[in-house]
């Protein structure tokens, strides 16, 4: 029973423990920028399958800082819609705290901001007793490439093999 009990103690030790953030940046066929994001236990291992991964489908790994200052690094926040509240007025009540854009679509309210907004917003929300129906952050191109159908099946190819890698937690691209 001790024996079987240190076993399992070692393998959920190891699980979570020696997991890092990792952020790889690289660009695939035609001039796509790629940024993705990985959660690791061994950043060689993951290195090697995503520069594999490039390799295959004519593309280059970068170095870092290659292609993230192409990306905005937002947050954002989804709140149920209320039929009481004036989007307009909402928006400039909140504009102090840091929000760029707020809009209603079929699922509630969507408010997106810079990344460093993210608590203050939460903060106020919270305060002002506004249910957060889901948050996160995302990395949104500042300019996007259109490509032609035969260029979007080549960049697919590579998004899918990066996208099926156990270590990929987002990848990002400037593909219109």
């Amino acid at each position: 029973k001790e024996n079987v009990e240190r076993a399992i103690k070692r393998a959920t030790d190891k699980d979570t423990e020696n997991y890092k953030e990792v952020m790889f940046e690289g660009y695939g066929p035609h001039g796509i920028a790629f940024l993705i994001e990985c959660a690791t236990d061994n950043n060689n291992r993951t290195v090697a399958n995503i520069r594999s991964y490039f390799n295959k489908c004519n593309g280059t790994l970068g170095t870092s800082g290659s292609v993230e200052f192409m990306f905005d690094h937002t947050c954002n926040f989804r709140i149920p819609a209320d039929a009481n509240r004036d989007l307009e007025e909402f928006e400039l009540e909140l504009i102090d705290y840091g929000i760029d854009e707020i809009f209603e679509d079929e699922d509630g309210v969507m408010i997106y901001a810079p990344f460093e907004s993210f608590g203050a917003i939460q903060k106020e929300l919270e305060s002002r007793n506004i249910e957060i129906l889901s948050s996160g952050f995302d990395r949104i191109p500042q300019v996007t490439k259109e490509l032609t159908e035969a260029e979007q099946a080549d960049v697919d190819k590579l998004l899918e093999k990066i996208e099926e890698d156990d270590d990929v937690q987002n990848v990002f691209t400037t593909m219109a």
